[in-house]
């Protein structure tokens, strides 16, 4: 029983990485934080030419799903692809 907990539990975790770049804004935002890491949602909307709201909502899902991690820095907050991000944009490359 507690094995095939264990089994669902992954299910669930790469339920939500998947669902973190399902969307091609956020793929977007992963390539663009590749690029130039440590940007912040302003930054973001701006390069982009994205509304705020839906700029922070993508970030938000990346950060749940462990593509993006969030620093904070006075009263901005930076952003950067994690190793799982890369690993992420790798294997986007490969299903072009």
């Amino acid at each position: 029983m507690v094995k095939n907990k264990n089994k669902q539990k992954s299910y669930h975790q790469l339920e939500r990485i998947v669902k973190g770049f399902a969307n091609h804004g956020r793929i977007e935002i992963l390539e663009l934080l590749k690029r130039e890491p440590e940007l912040s949602v302003i930054d973001i909307t701006r390069k982009l030419e994205i509304n705020f709201k839906t700029a922070s909502e993508h970030i938000r899902r990346l950060a749940i799903a462990g593509l993006v991690i969030k620093r904070s820095d006075g009263s901005h907050v930076r952003h950067k692809v994690t190793d799982r991000g890369q690993s992420i944009l790798k294997f986007l490359r490969i299903l072009e």
